[in-house]
């Protein structure tokens, strides 16, 4: 199907609650996508922080192959092998005790999973969210999403219980932490509204206060999380351990999966009707999964990330132009702030003219969250792009 017939079915067919790209892609390759237009792409958003062993990788892509050809789904009334094996692979990447894993279909259904074990644990009635921070789209986690631009004209789905503090100002944490609050949610670096981070005395001190007021610390990895910032997890670059992680997006290698982590103490008050999925933990997902995470231990993906993303850093930052304001990230997150969204917008133009995708966030920043398995030659062809659009 060319790309015409693609978008006049997509128009007639789809609700229209995405501004597309006029592109369309019949297949990919490592880092590369091959459009329905017979051209080539490197690919710098990998499905929004998704493909991160680029696409069709041998060995997921046989895990997904030999599963489908046995059993995608059999539902969560009985035990899945997939599923246990998978845990237990978490369970190895996972700071300090968090060994107990409910699994789910998207990083929304993660941060509403976790917030329902932080308010049963807890019994508590508030929960803590960082301004410009981004948990999904569904109703408990847009409202954790501190942007009234997503809440707007939703606003009867979300409940009172949010209070939002300043990402990165643990005064202001400070000032509204309470021992109502049954949860903190906080990302380690904030994607959606332009790759912010914040200090370790932040995240440090956010841990400490929620010790010593009783509140569960969850983080939500969805982005972050399984090497994207160098570390398996964001948080880890700030030497903390929260009581909650959540994760998706590259977990499942491109199939739909999130997942909950928490301690042995705190699963234990989600018993038996008390949360559950119908497609959450398939056979299928889950071997996918658990092939994402051997190979990634195999090759050294994330250690990878980590020196790739370090050079990459030191290259955007000295470039020598007034049209760049900022550039912040870790590993392989990486976003350079333009001086407008015209010349974001320009630059990602450019950029799609000569074969490179890249994804603009909120606030003119040029977002890179590519495969994490791209080498120096391929982070070199944007920044040579990215110099050329500036002049």
């Amino acid at each position: 199907m060319d790309f015409n017939e693609v978008k006049s079915k997509s128009d007639r067919y789809l609700f229209q609650n995405y501004g597309r790209i006029p592109l369309s892609f019949t297949h990919g390759s490592g880092c590369y996508l091959y459009g329905s237009d017979g051209r080539e792409y490197l690919d710098l958003v990998a499905g929004i922080a998704v493909n991160s062993l680029g696409y069709a990788h041998p060995d997921v892509t046989r895990a997904i192959q030999e599963q489908a050809s046995r059993m995608t789904h059999v539902s969560n009334l009985y035990y899945v092998e997939q599923q246990a094996e998978l845990a237990e692979r978490i369970s190895s990447i996972t700071p300090g005790n968090l060994d107990r894993t409910l699994f789910c279909n998207s990083g929304a259904e993660a941060n509403e999973g976790a917030l329902k074990v932080a308010v049963r644990y807890t019994g508590r009635s508030k929960v803590m969210a960082a301004l410009d921070g981004f948990h999904g789209r569904t109703s408990a986690a847009m409202g954790a999403t501190g942007q009234e631009s997503i809440q707007k004209s939703f606003e009867p789905l979300i409940s009172d219980a949010y209070e939002y503090f300043r990402f990165g100002d643990l005064e202001n944490v400070k000032e509204k932490m309470t021992k109502d609050v049954a949860a903190l949610i906080v990302e380690p670096i904030q994607g959606e509204s332009g790759v912010h981070t914040a200090t370790a005395e932040f995240f440090k001190g956010v841990r400490d206060l929620c010790t010593d007021n009783g509140t569960m610390m969850v983080v939500d990895e969805v982005q972050t999380g399984i090497g994207r910032t160098g570390e398996w997890y964001g948080i880890q670059n700030y030497g903390v351990v929260p009581d909650i992680i959540t994760m998706a997006k590259a977990l499942g290698g491109g199939t739909p999966i999130g997942a909950v982590t928490t301690t042995d103490d705190i699963s234990a008050v989600m018993t038996p009707g008390s949360h559950g999925t119908t497609f959450g933990g398939n056979p299928l997902v889950c071997s996918a999964g658990c092939a994402v995470l051997d190979v990634m231990k195999r090759d050294g993906i994330v250690a990878h990330a980590k020196e790739v993303g370090s050079r990459w850093m030191a290259d955007l930052m000295s470039i020598d132009s007034p049209r760049i304001a900022d550039v912040r990230g870790c590993g392989l997150i990486i976003g350079v702030q333009m001086d407008s969204n015209e010349t974001a917008s320009m630059v990602q133009r450019y950029c799609r003219d000569n074969g490179v995708l890249i994804n603009v966030a909120h606030g003119g920043t040029i977002r890179l969250i590519p495969p994490l398995i791209i080498d120096d030659s391929q982070k070199d062809v944007f920044t040579k792009l990215l110099k050329e659009a500036l002049n």
